[in-house]
């Protein structure tokens, strides 16, 4: 999908922390929602530009981990940008059923409710079905 011209100068652009890896955050592209966060390293980026398949460095698993190939819960890369002092990267992304391994669409449902932390979105999905477990 991306030259590997452009893949290299992408890269150079990313200030990556000492562990070689940059936070991306993940936006489903139509509708704006925050699905998740993850990391990703140089190749992960460079993997998911040349696939358009949305690919991050699992840090517990020590290598790449490409969203969905457990769960079949697969991330098209839309766009991939990266913030104004490049230590963060954006994926917008097509996101295929749910985006947390809970089984909810996005990683981020927990809030403060009634003073009191609480879940504000139910699973969709039993994460048994997603992974077997």
């Amino acid at each position: 999908m991306t030259s590997a011209d452009t893949t290299a100068r992408f890269l150079d652009a990313l200030r990556f922390d000492a562990a070689g890896l940059v936070p991306c955050i993940a936006q489903q592209h139509d509708t704006g929602e925050v699905l998740m966060m993850a990391w990703m390293n140089a190749e992960a980026v460079a993997e998911t530009l040349a696939t358009g398949r949305v690919c991050y460095f699992s840090r517990s698993r020590g290598g790449l981990w490409r969203k969905g190939e457990t769960s079949g819960q697969v991330q098209s890369l839309v766009d991939l940008r990266i913030d104004c002092d490049g230590d963060t990267l954006l994926a917008l992304v097509d996101q295929v059923g749910v985006a947390c391994h809970t089984g909810r669409r996005t990683c981020f449902f927990r809030a403060i409710r009634d003073d009191a932390i609480a879940e504000i979105a139910a699973p969709l999905v039993d994460p048994k079905a997603l992974y077997g477990a």
